[in-house]
This record gives C-alpha cells, sequence and structure tokens, in this order.
C-alpha cells in the first residue's frame, strides 16, 4: 500500500493551485523568484519572462484558471470513493498526456532545442517556452505520475482484497 493515498495527494495540489492562484493575483513575482524556477529555468536554458513582476491581466486571469481547477479537484476528489476512482482513473491519464505534451513543447521547440529549425523565427507558441511554464508543467507532471501510480497500487489492493473475500466465501458457502 502506498504511504499517501492518491485522494491526499489530489488535495494537496488542489490547495497548491489555490496558494498559486493568490500568489499570481496579488504577487507574481514570487513566483518568478523561486529558486525551482530559477534551478529549472537555468538548467533547461528557458528565460524568466518580464511580465511576470507586477500583478497584470495575464496573471489575474492565470490566477482565477489556477482557483478553478483547484476547487473543481477539490470538490471532485470529495465524491464517494467509487465514482471519485472512476472520475480520477480518467481524468490522471488526460493530464498526464497534455502536461507531458506541454514540459516537452516547452523545451524541445526552445531556440537550440532540439527540434527547433536552424532558422528560428518566432512563432505562436514563443511565450509557453519560458520558465514558469517549464517549472509547471514539470512538477505537476511529476505529482500526476505520482497520483497515476498511486490509484493503480490503490486498485490492485483493492482488487486483491476483493479476491480474497470471494474466496472466503467461497469456502463458508461450500461448507
Amino acid at each position: 500500500m502506498a504511504l499517501v493515498s492518491a485522494f491526499t495527494i489530489i488535495r494537496c495540489l488542489a490547495l497548491f493551485h489555490i496558494t498559486l492562484a493568490y500568489f499570481f493575483l496579488t504577487s507574481p513575482k514570487t513566483i518568478a523568484d523561486q529558486n525551482i524556477v530559477f534551478l529549472l529555468g537555468q538548467s533547461m536554458r528557458l528565460d524568466i519572462p518580464p511580465g511576470f513582476t507586477t500583478p497584470n491581466a495575464v496573471t489575474a486571469f492565470l490566477a482565477i484558471i489556477l482557483a478553478f481547477l483547484g476547487i473543481s479537484d477539490l470538490t471532485a476528489v470529495s465524491l464517494p470513493d467509487e465514482y471519485a476512482r472512476i472520475y480520477w482513473g480518467t481524468q490522471v491519464p488526460v493530464r498526464l498526456l497534455f502536461l507531458f505534451g506541454i514540459t516537452g513543447y516547452t523545451y524541445i521547440f526552445k531556440e537550440g532545442g532540439i527540434l527547433a529549425p536552424k532558422n528560428y523565427r518566432g512563432g505562436v507558441g514563443d511565450h509557453l517556452k519560458n520558465a514558469i511554464v517549464f517549472t509547471w508543467g514539470f512538477v505537476e507532471l511529476s505529482v500526476w505520475f505520482w497520483v497515476f501510480i498511486s490509484l493503480r497500487d490503490e486498485r490492485r489492493q483493492k482488487g486483491m482484497e476483493l479476491i480474497e473475500k470471494r474466496k472466503k466465501e467461497a469456502e463458508n458457502f461450500s461448507s
């Protein structure tokens, strides 16, 4: 059995989203100045965008999206156990696929990236290729993968318990 349940991890991540929403609304520079953003950004040769020094319309919109995501995840994780397992069993792989795409795109197609053309010119998705997006995607990807592994382990454990229960019922019925 996992040390921390998948639903506990999801609750913590939802509260993290709400906390991020607060900081994006009030002081986005606090997020941009975090060591993990600097470390991952520098190691991947991604810059921190200058628009994150003061609150603006973009950071306010981002705060609303993160708050909405956090509140909806808290609501979904509070469903009855059977429904929550079905919901998160379908949600987690979709989120992993999306986050893997965003994180990979941010790194691979950056200027000087593995798949970036030699005569690189700015394009539509250039605003996604920065340290904050990469750090967010990387951390989210790591946590959602942890949730995926925990859900799979919990599902296996429930299956084993069900098998044991049915064996005992079969033994009781035959005797």
